[in-house]
């Protein structure tokens, strides 16, 4: 017996109605009749007494309900364990990640590793001055970035999370005292150089070109980590704006972390090549789509 005319037969008996079956099976009252004819045919018994007034299982239809239902669910269960099973992505997914990410994304990991278990992450950092370089070269299947991204060749998937920006200034600098200051004093001093070639509008998402009102920031020396931006900032060459991580994850002496109170907020997302898609890539960013409030994590 076939798997449709196992669901035809169910159908007919919890219905009692040839019409009401067909539509809900969305085939002809003729399919019912011939596929119900086709199973009494083949027990030597007759599953339906029919009148012109009502339809009603026989004994022996009574029989095949009580053994077939239960048989027919596991096999509606089965089926739908293989497809989940199917749904979660396995192998290995390697993140690129820019600073303190991994820790700031704790949560949609942990959701990753608790859906995938049969995945594995795994870590590589990656550098502002040259973001998206491990993505091309395949070494990293998917990274976590700051915003803007416009490389044709790269997908924006989902906007993790966003935080403020602050601006970074040796302990002795005129402005480490200030409870917060203005974007624009940018226009007044020197900030470092990104080496590496990193797009020019991406390095922006966190080290203006301009101030709001036009004025150019100057650049001095070039660096290539973010020690060296430290120890430039230590010294009072430079200052440099930083999202909140800086200030959280890098809490050192000689150097003070002043709130800009009315730059945007950084906003970090999860990027791929466009033409190496994978479904692990595509389960990740399921997993990361916030759940709460735009742009969060958690």
């Amino acid at each position: 017996m076939e798997l449709r005319d196992i669901e035809i037969f169910l159908t007919l008996a919890e219905e009692l109605h040839f019409g009401r079956s067909a539509e809900r099976l969305h085939v002809s009252p003729a399919r019912v009749s011939q596929a119900i004819k086709k199973q009494e045919r083949a027990i030597g018994a007759e599953l339906f007494e029919r009148t012109s007034r009502q339809v009603r299982l026989t004994p022996v239809g009574e029989v095949l309900l009580q053994r077939m239902k239960p048989a027919y669910e596991g096999v509606q269960d089965a089926m739908a364990a293989v497809v989940e099973a199917a749904r979660r992505a396995a192998g290995t997914l390697t993140l690129g990640v820019l600073g303190a990410q991994m820790h700031e994304i704790a949560p949609v990991l942990a959701r990753f590793r608790s859906r995938h278990p049969s995945a594995e992450l795994r870590f590589r950092e990656i550098f502002f001055s040259d973001p998206f370089g491990a993505l091309r070269a395949g070494t990293v299947d998917a990274a976590i970035t700051w915003l803007p991204v416009r490389e044709p060749d790269l997908t924006v998937g989902v906007v993790l999370r966003e935080e403020p920006l602050h601006l970074m200034v040796s302990a002795h600098h005129p402005l480490a005292g200030r409870d917060s200051v203005s974007i624009e004093v940018l226009g007044d001093h020197v900030v470092p150089r990104l080496g590496g070639g990193a797009p020019a509008d991406w390095q922006a998402g966190v080290l203006p070109v301009r101030t709001p009102s036009g004025r150019p920031v100057r650049r001095g020396a070039e660096v290539s980590t973010f020690h060296e931006v430290l120890a430039l900032v230590a010294t009072g060459d430079v200052v440099c704006t930083v999202p909140d991580e800086g200030r959280r994850y890098n809490p050192l002496p000689g150097i003070a972390y002043v709130p800009l109170h009315d730059a945007p907020p950084v906003r970090w997302a999860l990027i791929w090549c466009s033409d190496r898609e994978t479904p692990l890539i595509r389960a990740f960013a399921e997993v990361a789509r916030p759940s709460g409030a735009p742009g969060s994590a958690g």
